[in-house]
């Protein structure tokens, strides 16, 4: 079996008692060296000299276990984990997910901060109403709407392996939706919203062109952001972040706004902004992971000769029109000329996901912006407290 418990040293008996004491060894993840001083069953004790005594043995070895405790029972027992745990739990919050934090063990399974524990903790309470209004609001009343989501949630904290790409240069993260349509480009016509959009997109243009040219200077200073994977030739002006719209940088386009919003696009979490890409730069060949977000990019002044290469095939952006990818597979941009390059980035929910889905994900990457913004106060995570005393012997006893 899994446990792959021993016989008893001595007299070869595997006795519930010392199954108990084995369980446990293995569960609290007992260096070698000690499990070997609890291979004794309370029969060849008896035999040594001390019937009678069977039950405070056991009482004594379990309370000896609980107490050199080290790390969570879900985890694999190696000895020298022990150490990497209590290493990871006392470094500060960095990442929401196991493998942004720790990437270079990515084959370890629960490698999670206390700050990353609380995190995913609060996630499964903020869901669970969620899943729970979905699945009574479906004819089969089945939970359908939201299990993939707990796929990516399990893919998230490492509790599975990495998802695999569907196609070449695909390349998901641990943030990945299973059997979700991956194509390197979409087209405008896929989708209503973006039809109606490019219909109106001389409102944009014009109004990108007049603030462009009133200010100069639109890609500077504090209201410019700058991504370090994009390079030093890309930056950008944010109109909106995780959800959240930028009320002072939004007075600047009013007009952007409203078109917006009046579309009903699904907007995803990641963001809407005006991105520049200087002349004579590129943006290195990357993937963006997570394969639930569809990018739209809006041609606003787009000079002969800029590129975009997406999963092996290399296009252009038009002024007016959408150019939709999926950049979940690697891509890269370049713009060889004399000339800036700007479009209008707008990132979208991938129509393959369900109204439970877009749910779900909506309320955990508004949770990590608040995470990440400093807005939830740390609480030590209930999990470790489950996994202490008595509860965490019963706990680890109990677990599937």
């Amino acid at each position: 079996s899994s446990w792959q418990i021993s016989r008893c040293g001595r007299c070869g008996c595997k006795t519930s008692c010392f199954n108990l004491v084995s369980i446990c060894a293995y569960r609290f993840h007992i260096d070698s060296s000690i499990s070997s001083l609890l291979t004794f069953c309370p029969t060849s004790i008896m035999s040594s000299g001390f019937a009678g005594t069977s039950h405070i043995w056991l009482l004594a070895c379990t309370c000896f276990v609980l107490t050199i405790r080290s790390a969570p029972a879900f985890t694999p027992q190696s000895a020298p984990l022990v150490d990497f745990f209590q290493q990871a739990r006392s470094q500060p919050h960095t990442g929401w997910t196991r493998r942004a934090q720790y990437a270079g063990t990515s084959t370890i399974v629960g490698a999670l901060s206390e700050r990353q524990l609380q995190f995913w903790e609060d996630v499964e309470e903020g869901i669970e109403p969620i899943e729970s209004f979905y699945k009574q609001n479906t004819s089969n009343n089945s939970s359908e709407e939201t299990d993939r989501v707990r796929t990516f949630m399990k893919s998230c904290k490492g509790e599975i392996s990495p998802p695999k790409g569907y196609a070449l240069d695909h390349q998901p993260s641990e943030e990945h939706i299973n059997g979700l349509c991956a194509k390197p480009f979409w087209g405008s016509s896929d989708f209503e919203w973006a039809r109606k959009l490019e219909e109106q997109s001389g409102v944009i243009v014009k109004e990108f062109e007049d603030n462009l040219l009133k200010r100069g200077c639109l890609f500077s200073g504090d209201s410019a952001w700058q991504n370090k994977v994009m390079g030093e030739g890309w930056s950008a002006f944010r109109l909106q972040r995780m959800g959240v719209w930028n009320s002072e940088n939004i007075e600047l386009f009013p007009k952007t706004y409203e078109l917006l919003r009046s579309l009903d696009i699904p907007l995803a979490v990641r963001g809407v902004c005006f991105a520049r890409q200087a002349s004579q730069t590129g943006v290195k060949a990357h993937s963006d992971g997570r394969n639930f977000i569809l990018t739209a990019h809006l041609g606003l002044q787009v000079p002969e000769g800029v590129w975009v290469k997406v999963g092996g095939e290399t296009r252009s952006w038009t002024e007016g029109k959408l150019t939709i990818m999926d950049t979940s597979f690697e891509h890269s941009t370049g713009n060889p000329t004399d000339s800036d390059r700007h479009v209008l980035i707008i990132d979208f929910w991938h129509p393959d996901l369900t109204a439970g889905e877009r749910a779900c994900l909506n309320f955990i990457y508004e949770l990590r912006n608040k995470f990440e913004s400093g807005l939830v106060p740390y609480r030590k995570p209930r999990s470790l407290h489950a996994n202490q005393g008595l509860a965490g012997l019963w706990n680890a006893l109990t677990a599937k």
